[in-house]
């Protein structure tokens, strides 16, 4: 959607397809990221897209068993939303298909399925797809594989990841939020257990974090288990696990850390979840997706808008982005190993680890994880310029 905007804003005719027939999915990345404000403070549309309902982190925390720390600060940060925003993806992207309406070039097909690829000459020419139940061919210079972790574009091109790995699972779920809860995201870790909370106003969004493939097991062990368990990891919870009803209410998610070696082939490029499956950690995947749309828009725009698109420009795209992801993977990969699934082990002590405990006692440091988790490690400007309406 973002790419489809920032393409169509330069003069590039743009058609995103969107398989359902609205963006109301539970439990996606609501996590807006100061790099994802940025980018839309470039585009003139921050001060608009923040009238939306949304609540502001700025501070994040951790409880190791009994004791609570702070992690890192946002409030110093060299832009002007100096927080993330916590906002229902499906009204971030409500917002773009809006603000891209303005634009002639940008369309949007709902209930819109790309089912295969278009080849001719060894070159990807276009699309197969089914849209609002009818079959259709829709032919362009470039078709961009933006269709998530489970990417039927991705899979059409016989491009196959290179798994990372991740030794845990999420089951999410909903608890009611009270005016006297402390109003910050926590993460509580605990022998065996690991429990993240972000706070969305008038309710809390849980992740409790199990090791993978657990989910069965601990469904099985019954909803009444699993209420005692969130309740004995932060007890201000407890008055209100009767909300969750069964363990129907548990959503989960799998998991995966991957990444493709080769994100592109004539006439197709893969970003996003598409490219590289982000782990849940830092709920920095749709940031590090919306930083792939607008390197894509800087370098492409040109070659698209003058039909000299060549193979070269893909290539420039995923030589401007790997390394941001391979060092947010590396990042993620660490913390997973070191510190994630020790604890879900159980092997792990339950005291604060040694840097942890530096960034509570000297508060400055906490502007370090503070940039790394808001901004990327390469975070994109908008380059591109709106064409005349």
């Amino acid at each position: 959607m973002m790419l489809g905007f920032l393409l169509a804003r330069s003069g590039v005719k743009s058609v995103v397809l969107e398989k359902h027939g609205d963006f109301l999915r539970d439990f996606r990345g609501d996590t807006v990221h100061p790099s994802t404000l940025n980018v839309m403070d470039e585009l003139g549309l921050l001060d608009e897209f923040l009238k939306l309902p949304h609540q502001k982190i700025s501070r994040f925390s951790g409880q190791f068993g009994d004791e609570r720390v702070m992690i890192a600060d946002l409030s110093h940060l060299p832009v002007r939303a100096r927080f993330i925003a916590m906002m229902p993806q499906w009204d971030f992207l409500d917002f773009l298909a809006a603000q891209g309406k303005r634009y002639p070039d940008f369309t949007v097909l709902m209930k819109a399925d790309a089912t295969g690829l278009l080849e001719e000459d060894g070159r990807v020419v276009g699309v197969r797809a089914t849209v609002d139940g009818e079959h259709r061919e829709i032919r362009a210079d470039l078709v961009v594989g933006a269709d998530g972790r489970h990417s039927t574009v991705r899979e059409s091109a016989g491009f196959r990841p290179t798994v990372l790995g991740a030794p845990m699972d999420v089951l999410w779920f909903r608890v009611s939020h009270k005016p006297s809860d402390v109003a910050e995201t926590m993460g509580r870790f605990d022998r065996g257990s690991i429990l993240v909370m972000l706070d969305r106003g008038d309710y809390w969004q849980c992740a409790y974090v199990i090791a993978k493939g657990s989910a069965e097991t601990v469904k099985a062990a019954g909803i009444e288990k699993f209420r005692e368990r969130i309740a004995s990891l932060m007890p201000f919870l407890a008055d209100r696990m009767g909300e969750l009803r069964t363990v129907d209410d548990l959503k989960l998610l799998t998991v995966g850390v991957d990444r493709l070696e080769k994100w592109w082939k004539p006439g197709l490029l893969c970003i996003g979840d598409a490219a590289h499956t982000m782990s849940p950690l830092g709920g920095v995947g749709v940031n590090i997706a919306v930083q792939d749309a607008v390197a894509a828009a800087n370098i492409l725009v040109g070659p698209l808008k003058e039909g000299r698109l060549e193979d070269s420009d893909l290539q420039a795209v995923q030589d401007r982005r790997l390394w941001p992801v391979r060092a947010t993977q590396a990042m993620q990969v660490f913390l997973q190993n070191r510190m994630i699934a020790p604890t879900l082990a159980g092997t792990r002590p339950l005291q604060p680890p040694w840097p942890v405990r530096l960034l509570n006692a000297v508060p400055i440091l906490r502007r370090i994880p503070a940039r790394v988790l808001a901004m990327g490690v390469q975070p994109e400007h908008v380059k591109t310029t709106p064409a005349l309406l």
